[in-house]
């Protein structure tokens, strides 16, 4: 009998698992990955969207296909000219008790501008503000450097929510984000547990009274849903994405669109690549389906337009022409172009495992010879892009791309313009048609994929809501 305690305790702490014990009422339980980071204005991947998205509530939510605005942190966001933008905020706390005032949005702003996070593009490149400062308490007032009718967009970013005063006063955000106060419907009960997780209390208007965010293999906890011993998985594996709709009914699982998407980025300067028929040939000669099923493991969808659903305005429907497979038109654009044969594709560090899969696909449909190298900094050839997307306007996504290719085409920098100074959401959604139609016709980057992410839960757990840049929105969820 020691023997069997024995070993049951060596394989409890092997795995790191323990016995969950029984649902708790008014408890969600959740498995998600480890947050790269729970400091929002650096965050990019799923998980830390997640937690982050609970501890803290933004100015607004916005969806980029419909460009309906609704005002959560403030009470509005508006201006008569594009130029001069009023901010108002509702009464809210941090969790530490202190005040979220406006002069805790220009404190924070100025130190995301200042540093290297992810969010500091938005206000650095995007917003791009002469002056932003605190008229009232309750008032945030921003002076643009040119008219645009993005800024509630842009400020819907989950980046740019407020920090509490003492953390901009100690600059220690490394502490910070192992205890993160935020602003938001649920707080950090203590501090995160780094291959753990932490808890979350209500402290607003979320559903469940707590939630047990548990980090663990996403395969595992899809299993431990399936059992009954989880309530939610945030994350569907691979070789779990056929089963999981056999093994969850229609009202138990989710697919949502990503802030993410894959390119292929052509270097237009470089003579070999200059002739958008070469670049065409290429595009066309991708088997997007064979990199979604192999090395991208059922995590993306095969590209249908050059914008991935989750920042793309309007309906859309079809798939677009340099986004379908045909080797042999691609074989026969490339012979028609007279392109010499012969290319290196460059991969960053997040891009290898799929460039390796691309450039094999290329050779074999092309008869070409591709090969793939780690990016030198100044590539001569295409490279592979992994987006990470920190607004849902169109904007930044499309402004990025033509950056990557060095794409300088006057129209459609005239009509990026257009699109970020226009009055309406409509309006500011044609023109980026436009936009996105003319960089389809000149080609400088091939859309590749966009990713999705999937969830699973129990039969115990219900209104479940995702979004693009929260995944499953935890305080919104309910359990029996």
């Amino acid at each position: 009998m020691r023997l069997l305690v024995l070993l049951t305790v060596v394989a409890l702490a092997v795995t790191g698992c323990s016995d969950p014990g029984p649902a708790r009422p008014g408890v969600l339980s959740a498995g998600i990955r480890e947050p790269a980071t729970l400091l929002p204005a650096d965050v990019t991947d799923q998980a830390g969207r997640l937690v982050t998205g609970a501890l803290w509530t933004p100015l607004a939510d916005y969806d980029a296909a419909t460009g309906k605005l609704t005002p959560r942190a403030a009470e509005s966001i508006e201006s008569t000219d594009r130029v001069h933008w009023t901010v108002k905020l509702r009464p809210a706390t941090f969790h530490d008790g202190t005040p979220v005032t406006a002069q805790s949005y220009v404190d924070t702003w100025q130190a995301i501008a200042a540093s290297r996070w992810a969010a500091a593009p938005v206000l650095t490149k995007l917003v791009r503000a002469r002056e932003i400062r605190a008229s009232t308490p309750d008032t945030i007032t921003l002076v643009l450097d040119r008219p645009s009718g993005q800024v509630p967009a842009l400020l819907s970013a989950p980046g740019l929510v407020p920090l509490p005063a003492s953390v901009l006063a100690s600059r220690d955000w490394k502490g910070f984000a192992a205890a993160p106060v935020g602003n938001g419907p649920y707080r950090l009960d203590g501090a995160w547990r780094p291959g753990s997780g932490g808890t979350l209390k209500r402290v607003g208007s979320g559903q469940a009274e707590e939630i047990e965010l548990r980090v663990g293999d996403p395969a595992a906890q899809y299993d431990a849903v399936k059992a009954g011993t989880l309530d939610l998985a945030t994350e569907v594996p691979g070789e779990k994405h056929d089963a999981m709709h056999g093994d969850f009914g229609e009202d138990h699982h989710a697919t949502w669109a990503l802030p993410r998407a894959g390119y292929l980025a052509f270097p237009v300067a470089n003579p070999r690549f200059a002739d958008a028929t070469v670049r065409h040939g290429f595009a066309l000669g991708i088997d997007r389906a064979a990199l979604e099923a192999g090395p991208l493991a059922h995590q993306v969808d095969p590209a249908k337009a050059l914008l991935p659903p989750a920042d793309a305005p309007g309906e859309r429907s079809g798939t677009c022409r340099p986004c379908s497979f045909d080797a042999a038109a691609g074989k026969a654009l490339l012979q028609q172009a007279a392109f010499p044969g012969g290319a290196t594709v460059y991969f960053g560090p997040s891009t290898e495992a799929w460039t390796r899969a691309l450039v094999v696909g290329l050779h074999k449909s092309l008869d070409v010879s591709v090969t793939a190298q780690a990016s030198p900094g100044a590539a001569d050839g295409p490279s592979t892009l992994d987006v990470s997307l920190a607004t849902a306007s169109p904007y930044e996504l499309l402004s990025a791309l033509a950056s990557e290719s060095g794409y300088t085409d006057e129209v459609f920098r005239q009509n990026l313009a257009l699109a970020d100074a226009a009055a309406t959401p409509e309006e500011a959604g044609e023109l980026y048609r436009l936009a996105e139609n003319q960089l389809l016709r000149d080609l400088p980057v091939a859309p590749l994929w966009s990713g999705h992410g999937h969830a699973v839960w129990s039969s115990r757990v219900h209104d479940v809501l995702t979004t693009p840049f929260t995944g499953p929105v935890l305080a919104g969820i309910g359990v029996s």
